[in-house]
């Protein structure tokens, strides 16, 4: 029997040699979130009327300024509330680097991916509108290692929702809740302080706490 072929271990000179394809996030972004990879998964979760959609457009107005984004409204379409929306963060400023995805299938977006030049940065809004599992989840990674996919996803209290939700979780480089106009990060880049996604939003909410 053939013994079967493993890929070569690397030495630490390999790891020190190899180049990282990291963002130069600065403010409050740095302080939240530190300096990503344009690799891996984050995931965001919250509860409707929290500040979720927002933030996730702030984020990618805010990675757009780095990369080309593609944010894959697979819950509202182009609606007038997610355009309008798309206004408010400010997305005309990076317009050449961002791009909108009405609804569009799990399948499609992979053949877009193929393509030279997509999109670097994914947004999946809301993950429980693909309708895959973790294993399906685990193929779309895996063929797409060097681009980064951040999922939105519905919430059971204070947690993802849905099992295949909370595997992913497990298995992300960056996690945040969103409560109350603000995000709660626990990123692997460092940063980690809360971000708020809108004050008076968050005032209200929160109060002087």
């Amino acid at each position: 029997m053939t013994e079967k072929t493993i890929n070569r271990a690397r030495t630490y000179t390999d790891l020190m040699r190899q180049k990282v394809n990291e963002l130069d996030f600065e403010g409050d972004w740095l302080k939240s979130f530190g300096k990503p990879e344009i690799t891996g998964t984050w995931l965001i979760w919250g509860n409707p009327g929290n500040g979720k959609t927002r933030f996730a457009l702030q984020l990618c107005r805010y990675f757009a300024s780095f990369v080309r984004v593609a944010y894959n409204s697979l819950e509202e379409g182009d609606s007038k509330s997610i355009r309008q929306a798309i206004i408010e963060v400010g997305m005309n400023d990076v317009k050449n680097n961002f791009m909108l995805l009405d609804s569009e299938p799990i399948e499609e977006l992979k053949v877009r991916l193929r393509r030279r030049k997509s999109p670097e940065v994914i947004f999946i809004d809301s993950w429980q509108y693909t309708g895959l599992n973790y294993a399906e989840y685990k193929k779309l990674r895996a063929e797409f290692k060097h681009k980064l996919f951040i999922l939105i996803s519905h919430a059971e209290g204070k947690n993802p929702e849905g099992r295949t939700a909370k595997s992913i979780r497990y298995d992300s480089f960056v996690k945040v809740w969103v409560e109350g106009y603000k995000a709660f990060p626990a990123s692997r880049y460092g940063g980690n302080e809360t971000y708020t996604i809108w004050d008076k939003g968050a005032q209200e909410f929160w109060g002087n706490t």
